[in-house]
């Protein structure tokens, strides 16, 4: 399976999908029109070993909230991502078993080598 998951109005994500020319065979989620399911969330986390290294704490939202005040667990993240679609660091590619998170050049080029 090859799916991206990002949003559609990221200006960030436009680009790297842009630059990685995913083929007819990788699957794009925009995460605002069509929000994680618990089940993708739960594999997506399983993939990266943790729900805290899916979480964005550059999102809006983290500060405004005062998330950055609080000792976050893992259910937590689970749950603030499920809940707004702004706590997924962005954007998710997956490759059969390889996940690559965010948006960093060493991120994107390695997720090119297998796209």
């Amino acid at each position: 399976m090859k799916k991206i998951y990002h949003l559609g109005t990221c200006s960030t994500c436009i680009r790297i999908i842009k630059e990685l020319n995913p083929g007819e065979d990788v699957v794009l989620q925009d995460i605002k029109t069509e929000a994680l399911t618990n089940d993708q969330l739960d594999h997506l986390a399983g993939l990266a070993g943790s729900y805290e290294a899916l979480f964005s704490r550059r999102a809006m939202k983290y500060r405004s909230m005062g998330l950055h005040e609080q000792d976050l667990k893992e259910a937590d993240y689970k749950s603030y991502i499920l809940q707004e679609y702004t706590f997924l660091k962005r954007p998710v590619i997956v490759v059969n078993d390889q996940i690559f998170i965010g948006n960093s050049k060493k991120t994107v080029a390695e997720a090119a080598q297998y796209i």
